[in-house]
């Protein structure tokens, strides 16, 4: 009877692919990691998994959770990242740990008071699962979570399975590369804004570059093999990172998301923005918070009332927006050509624009440079002083040139799909 319910399951879901991939064209569907079932199902079999996961883990129409616990899969732990496991709170809330009614699982929260799993949460797991839909942007904060995730899985000898997923921003890669003086969770790595990579292949430079912080105790343990599967060793133990590869995907597609992937990023010229304009977070503009499409809607109170007009209010992800209730003047970029690059016109038209420059970017506290949130999104300070002193958009993209060649050798090392040059 088991045998006969996997069967059916697994038949339904192909029926799902096949309608999904019988589009206008003659290009095959796109399918995740986490489609790829057979693939993984039998590494899961007979163990307690722990799952990584939010709204975005979808296989079909069926949340990756549901579709393991119906294949009789025991999930013990499921884990969230900022916005929570169901992907509606606001950015930055903290959300607590909780027993998920729908799954009757405990859903222990990896952002607010803590962003890795304890050993503790890890004693009664055998083998963990990491299905998160990413959207390229360093300051995203789903590859700090990887991250994180994927250290305490080496450090409490865990295998780890990470079920790909495409990269709706992965066809460029762009933007002022992360100076190490300025980590934060919002940048963790000397990553340009747009990396142009997926999930896997990210963790995969991750182990590959010796960038988690163990290497630098014990580098002459350190033994990887780069492919699918990657094995690694850290003192007396062994790690096993296993990859699930999407199908049909390359670093020229378009990926259309299925799911929003956080209340925010709401529609695809939202996720297509969001590299470009998620600076404004760092000034005192509203960053389009509270409207119908965050990041390509963005603007001030104080700009030229002949600018484009909104009133930011109350929505899901946005329960107190930058100047809800008011009026600013700004920019709808939404019918804007998807950009092809990271675009600084906006954030410098805006400074150019303000009165009063000295209170344009906006500081969490006194003390160091770095304290401006902008210069963490950015990942150094040399952003907002070029901006400042009055830069074009093309002497700042020069400045960014030697560092994105140089990374741009360092990813090619760690692709799983075929690039975009």
């Amino acid at each position: 009877m088991k045998k006969l319910l996997i069967l059916l399951i697994l038949s339904q879901v192909f029926q799902n692919l096949i309608a999904q991939s019988h589009t206008s064209s003659n290009t095959p569907a796109i399918l995740p990691g986490a489609y790829q079932i057979k693939e993984y199902l039998p590494l899961l079999k007979g163990k307690r998994v722990g799952v990584f996961a939010n709204n975005t883990s979808m296989v079909g129409n069926t949340h990756l959770v549901d579709t393991l616990q119906k294949l009789g899969i025991t999930i013990t732990k499921i884990f969230g990242p900022e916005h929570g496991f169901r992907g509606k709170a606001d950015a930055g809330e903290q959300v607590d740990s909780y027993i998920d009614s729908l799954t009757g699982v405990k859903v222990i929260s990896l952002y607010g008071k803590k962003t890795k799993p304890t050993p503790a949460d890890l004693a009664d797991i055998d083998i963990l699962v990491f299905d998160i839909q990413d959207v390229g942007a360093r300051f995203y904060t789903y590859i700090s979570s990887l991250q994180d995730f994927l250290e305490s899985a080496i450090k409490n000898d865990k295998p780890l399975i990470i079920l790909d997923r495409p990269n709706p921003n992965g066809f460029y890669v762009d933007g002022p590369v992360l100076d190490s003086n300025y980590k934060s969770f919002v940048g963790m790595q000397p990553i340009p804004v747009v990396y142009g990579m997926t999930l896997g292949e990210y963790a995969k430079m991750l182990l590959g570059e010796q960038w988690l912080p163990w290497h630098i105790i014990r580098k002459q343990d350190k033994k990887i093999t780069i492919g699918d599967v990657l094995g690694f060793e850290y003192k007396d133990s062994s790690f096993q990172l296993i990859v699930i590869p999407c199908r049909n995907y390359t670093h020229k597609s378009r990926y259309i998301l299925p799911v929003k992937p956080s209340p925010n990023l709401a529609d695809m010229p939202s996720v297509y923005w969001y590299p470009s304009t998620c600076f404004f977070e760092g000034t005192v503009l509203s960053e389009g918070r509270g409207t119908e499409h965050p990041f390509a809607i963005f603007g001030h109170p104080s700009l030229p009332d002949t600018l484009f007009k909104f009133i930011p209010y109350v929505t899901e992800g946005a329960k107190d927006p930058k100047f809800k209730g008011q009026v600013c003047y700004g920019w709808n970029i939404i019918n804007e050509p998807q950009p092809k690059r990271i675009e600084l016109k906006w954030v410098l038209q805006a400074y150019r624009l303000f009165g009063d420059k000295g209170s344009f970017f906006t500081r969490t506290k006194s003390g160091p440079d770095y304290k401006y949130y902008f210069n963490l999104l950015a990942g150094s300070n040399e952003l907002m002083q070029q901006i400042q002193q009055g830069l074009s958009e093309s002497e700042i993209r020069k400045s960014w040139e030697p560092k994105l060649a140089a990374f741009k050798k360092i990813r090619k090392k760690y692709l799983l799909y075929p690039d975009f040059e």
